[in-house]
């Protein structure tokens, strides 16, 4: 019975870290904030660097490269940028 309770509370635990903590962005996508503060480029929609589609500062997936913020439409796009980045970065 004691290993049951110690495999829930891990559960629970794992669960809570996962959907409020470090590993929330990962869940949704906000790896951090974007242009969608005050600053220039706030409000402005990106471009998906691998399929070319407009996304929105609130929508979508985002990533960081080389200290530069990208967005993509859909996990399929981020997983496509991750397997290559030099292919799809802007210079």
């Amino acid at each position: 019975m004691d290993r049951i309770i110690s495999l829930l509370l891990f559960a629970a635990f794992f669960y809570f870290i996962m959907r409020f903590g470090c590993g929330a962005h990962m869940v949704h996508g906000h790896h951090h904030e974007g242009p969608q503060g005050t600053g220039p480029g706030a409000g402005k929609s990106s471009k998906d660097p691998v399929c070319g589609m407009e996304v929105a500062p609130d929508a979508g997936y985002s990533e960081k490269y080389q200290s530069r913020e990208y967005r993509f439409c859909s996990r399929k796009c981020l997983d496509q940028f991750d397997t290559n980045p030099q292919q799809f970065a802007r210079a």
